[in-house]
């Protein structure tokens, strides 16, 4: 089974084909029309490019770069490092487009003199004025300005001569080059201005600040020591107490350092004394020379010492002289050791009587400082304040001075790349692009036409256009027949071969034809027996769908007596009513053609020899049934014209008579079929008084003439004759014509190749 995406493609398929259907439908039957648009399309195209008058474009182009401005500019000056906006691109299209420029150029090249742009008249200053003004719109609908890329702009100036086209065009791009150097430089005249006055007022209010500072710093006795001292010429400025402070304070940590220095010399110094003079540690710890020699001759007595004792004893004269010398020297050192001692109790003192100095001045500059913090608040509020001023005012001179700079260089950020040249060719008119619109709108025109013509053609061409506008079965789409002689030597025709027994079906021997008592009736138009004569027709075949379509109806239920009408009159109804029954008849049913339409009767004047009885006899009881009926000799068709009367005035009583009725009941006894040659709905109302006795209707509407309003209102206006409908029966059609609506015809691909019998069956 399809897939779900299977039946939505083909639900979209559906409406497109029959999209493609219609449009190529229309093709088909408008194809003149639709040749006809293009061609006068093409040959109007044509004309405009034989009167159109050359023109000639010629383009300059300029490259809008601000590089050469950044280079006369600091960093602090030139914020915009990445060059031109590409957002200012629509504005610069403007200004180079802009009446000022065009102005300018208009007055610089005199173009108000120039037949092209303004006609030429009095000198006057309002005929000047509207000179110009006529010059101006010219100009500005031929001027033509583009972006080309990011930086590069395209000036396009057009003209019916090609110098004067380069002319205008450099003359733009030099006029827009000059209204930016006049642009800037009054920029900078009023900039420059401003910056003069505003560094006025800052001047005046950074001196107002400056002395506020002063008068504060006098009325709290607070006095800076500029720089001096500070991390570098930037460093702020400092108040003197602070100073001071900062200096003390310094100080009292060096006194608070040498003050432990010295106390820890003088401990040592009493551990070393307490030390036998032999520990190595006393000459390390001191380093003094004094004691370092001692200590080493001291050592030098002791060894001798030791070598005399173990020599001579220990009581040698010898060494109890070394053993003196060693307390000589020992008592010495001590008395080095003393005095070192004491030298640094002195040094020890000092730096404490310094420290506890400094620390008592530390004291008071501390005391003394916070009582002046409270006026050094409002001292750094003003200096903020003066800062600022100070900041702003140097930053609005630098700026006036590099004003004042760019005053001297006269340059823009815009420059010519490539000036203009008169071209050679034109361009416009184009000659594709002409041709092309022209074409174009001709072929627009062309469906449009057609596709008017459609919506306008308001008469039936096809079955599918009865069956959608009316909802009624189309039987038959039936040619148009050919013109045949009136009068037809039936004697002459040469005979039939014998027709084939059907299967199932004997064949009925027509008594009617052959009883001497019978008058025999031939048709002498050739149409009313067309199918007859040729029955391989188109004709014939579409009849037979009729036919058959009754005898379908048929079988659904009685169906015995069949009405033919139309519209309005010559739509060919009596012709299909006609064939049908000769149709029939031909095929070996029992059938009678009536002559019912009263006013215009078709067998009365269409049948040899003229009748002398008919319808109007039988009802009025002037002659019997059987005696008014005329047969066709070949197909034994039952014919019962009516015999007009000029005495007759109510045609429409006739047919709503009882005796009417009553000869309709008795010709459904005697025949299988029974037709009516009904007269048409639209002038008069004899087929409504005749509905009664009819079983069916078949309404012929004449192919591509009857209109489809007609047909809808008088067919559909009765429900008793719509209930009574068979279907309709397009008639007359144009073979040819009738392609050009349908994909398939009514021939079939060679099956049929004329209106009569094919060249072989």
């Amino acid at each position: 089974m399809p897939g779900r995406e299977q039946l939505a493609d083909a639900d979209v398929a559906r409406p497109l084909a029959a999209v493609v259907r219609e449009l190529t439908a229309l093709i088909r039957r408008r194809r003149y029309t639709l040749l006809t648009g293009p061609a006068i399309g093409l040959i109007a195209g044509l004309s405009y490019l034989a009167i159109a008058p050359a023109q000639y474009t010629a383009t300059a182009t300029v490259l809008i770069d601000s590089s050469s401005m950044r280079a006369l500019q600091t960093q602090a000056q030139a914020p915009g490092a990445l060059g031109f906006d590409t957002t200012q691109a629509p504005a610069q299209i403007d200004i180079i487009g802009s009446d000022s420029v065009a102005l300018e150029v208009i007055r610089k090249l005199d173009l108000v003199k120039d037949p092209e742009f303004a006609i030429a008249g009095n000198s006057d200053a309002g005929a000047v004025d509207s000179r110009e003004r006529e010059a101006l719109d010219t100009f500005s609908r031929r001027l033509n300005v583009s972006r080309a890329r990011n930086y590069v702009f395209d000036v396009s100036f057009t003209s019916r001569d090609p110098g004067t086209a380069a002319k205008v065009a450099n003359a733009t791009v030099e006029a827009y080059i000059h209204n930016q150097v006049e642009t800037q430089d009054e920029v900078r005249r009023r900039a420059g201005k401003w910056l003069q006055e505003r560094i006025k007022e800052l001047g005046a209010q950074v001196t107002y600040a400056d002395r506020a500072i002063l008068e504060f710093k006098e009325k709290n006795n607070i006095v800076d020591l500029g720089n001096a001292g500070a991390a570098g010429p930037g460093a702020p400025r400092r108040p003197i107490d602070e100073q001071q402070l900062a200096d003390i304070n310094s100080q009292f940590a060096t006194a608070r350092a040498a003050t432990s220095e010295a106390r820890a010399r003088l401990d040592r110094i009493e551990q070393v004394r307490k030390m036998d003079i032999k520990e190595a540690a006393v000459a390390d710890v001191l380093r003094d020379e004094v004691i370092t020699r001692l200590r080493t001759k001291y050592l030098d007595l002791s060894a001798r010492e030791t070598y005399l004792s173990a020599r001579y004893g220990a009581d040698h004269a010898a060494a109890e002289g070394i053993r003196q010398q060693m307390a000589d020297l020992t008592a010495s050192i001590g008395s080095e050791l003393g005095r070192i001692a004491a030298s640094y109790q002195s040094d020890y003192e000092i730096a404490r009587a310094r420290e506890e100095s400094l620390e008592q001045q530390l004291a008071n500059l501390v005391s003394r400082g916070r009582l002046t913090n409270r006026d050094r608040l409002g001292l750094a509020e003003l200096e903020s304040l003066a800062k600022i001023y100070h900041d702003v005012y140097n930053t609005f001179l630098q700026r006036y001075m590099d004003a004042s700079q760019q005053q001297t260089f006269p340059i823009t950020d815009a420059r010519v790349i490539s000036v203009a040249v008169p071209p050679t060719s034109k361009s416009k008119p184009n000659t594709a692009l002409a041709l092309a619109i022209a074409l174009a709108i001709g072929t627009i025109g062309s469906f449009a036409a057609a596709g008017l013509r459609d919506l306008t053609d308001s008469v039936f061409r096809t079955g599918r256009q009865i069956e959608q506008a009316l909802n009624v079965r189309c039987l038959a789409v039936v040619p148009q027949l050919p013109s045949l002689p009136l009068a037809r030597n039936n004697s002459s025709k040469a005979a039939k071969p014998p027709s084939l027994q059907l299967i199932g079906q004997a064949a009925r021997p027509k008594l009617e034809a052959t009883s001497p008592t019978q008058p025999g009736l031939a048709f002498s138009d050739g149409r009313l027996r067309f199918t007859a004569d040729e029955p391989l027709s188109v004709f014939a075949e579409a009849v037979r769908a009729i036919k058959l379509s009754i005898g379908v109806e048929g079988a659904r239920r009685p169906n015995h007596v069949i009405g033919f009408t139309s519209t309005l009159p010559a739509e060919g109804k009596s012709t299909i009513a006609c064939n049908v029954a000769i149709q029939m008849a031909d095929a070996g049913k029992r059938v009678i053609l009536l002559d019912a339409d009263l006013r215009s009767p078709t067998l009365a004047t269409h049948v040899e020899p003229r009748p002398k009885l008919g319808l109007l006899q039988v009802l009025a009881g002037e002659s019997r049934l059987d005696d008014a009926i005329g047969y066709e000799p070949e197909t034994g068709l039952a014919l019962l014209p009516f015999i007009p009367d000029d005495r007759v005035v109510h045609f429409d009583e006739i047919l709503a008579s009882v005796a009417f009725r009553d000869l309709i009941a008795k010709l459904r006894d005697r025949y299988e079929c029974v037709i009516l040659d009904l007269p048409p709905l639209a002038p008069v109302v004899d087929v409504r008084a005749a509905l009664s006795t009819i079983d069916s209707i078949v309404f012929v509407v004449e192919w591509g003439k009857t209109r489809m309003s007609a047909v809808e209102h008088h067919l559909l206006s009765d429900a008793d004759l719509g209930s009574r409908l068979l279907g309709i029966v397009l008639n007359k059609a144009n073979l040819k014509q009738l392609a050009k609506f349908e994909e398939r015809g009514l021939q079939h691909e060679g099956y049929y190749s004329n209106l009569g019998y094919p060249r072989s069956i």
